[in-house]
């Protein structure tokens, strides 16, 4: 690790620090370095590493360097963070795609978007203009409901999946609904120059939750809900929502990270403006 004064004063007590992910060893756990250093002069820490076993499927690791100091900028504290991975996240949502929450009222077996056999009628989410492949305008950005026939898996249960998405823009946009009061977590977007952001959302359950918990926004309203048994529930609504969370604007986004909470189903994501 490599500390440079870029401060007006003499840099002076310079320790630096180093933390890997869970599981990789550092030593020494603080670097001291000796006498001081003037204005735009840098001094070296060198820390040995034990590298774990490697695991398949896709991972972001976190490395953190902390120094603290005298003098310098007079901020006491400077830390450093850079993120390497292994793996190469999903292509898309839609290969992520791990639950069938839409069936046809003619054929309703293979729904189970709730963990309890029951879906939505594609027939009624149809009527409220959730056709596939059907644009679908929310909270600025522009999505579209997934392009799959009904019967197959067409959203994701959130399990911590990383998806590939390219973009720049204010926010991003997640459309989908709870199965849970519970629905919320909190993604990490991460960004071609190596940096990250997070943000938390939430849906409220497709059914009987006000329609703004969490801080979401209704999109789509669907009479009724298909059961194991056929088509039922009439007169009770079965909802789509939309939420977003803050984007870095000045930075190209290059995957996201979903939320561990399976409680949440999503149908779609956009960058929007």
């Amino acid at each position: 690790m490599t500390v440079t004064n870029a401060g007006p004063d003499r840099m002076r007590s310079l320790q630096v620090s180093f933390g890997g992910p869970t599981g990789w060893a550092v030593q020494p756990s603080v670097v001291r370095v000796d006498g001081s250093l003037t204005r735009g002069t840098s001094a070296a820490a060198t820390f040995r590493i034990q590298v774990p076993e490697q695991r398949g499927g896709f991972t972001v690791r976190t490395f953190t360097a902390t120094a603290t100091y005298r003098g310098g900028d007079g901020a006491g504290s400077a830390t450093a963070t850079r993120t390497q991975r292994s793996g190469t996240p999903l292509a898309n949502l839609a290969a992520a795609y791990n639950n069938v929450g839409v069936t046809d009222e003619s054929d309703t077996g293979p729904g189970d978007y709730d963990g309890e056999g029951n879906s939505f009628s594609a027939q009624k989410l149809a009527d409220g203009g959730l056709r596939p492949g059907a644009p679908v305008s929310a909270l600025g950005a522009e999505l579209r409901w997934p392009n799959v026939p009904s019967g197959t898996r067409d959203n994701v249960t959130a399990a911590g999946q990383a998806v590939a998405l390219s973009g720049t823009g204010g926010k991003l946009v997640f459309l989908g609904s709870g199965v849970t009061s519970g629905a919320s977590g909190t993604a990490t977007v991460h960004y071609t120059d190596g940096t990250s952001s997070t943000g938390s959302f939430g849906f409220p359950n497709w059914s009987f939750d006000p329609a703004n918990a969490h801080g979401a926004t209704l999109v789509a309203s669907s009479d009724g809900r298909n059961r194991p048994s056929g088509y039922g529930n009439a007169g009770i609504a079965y909802r789509v929502f939309a939420h977003s969370i803050p984007l870095d604007r000045t930075k190209q986004v290059d995957f996201v990270v979903l939320p561990s909470n399976g409680g949440i189903h999503l149908f779609g994501m956009a960058v929007a403006p």
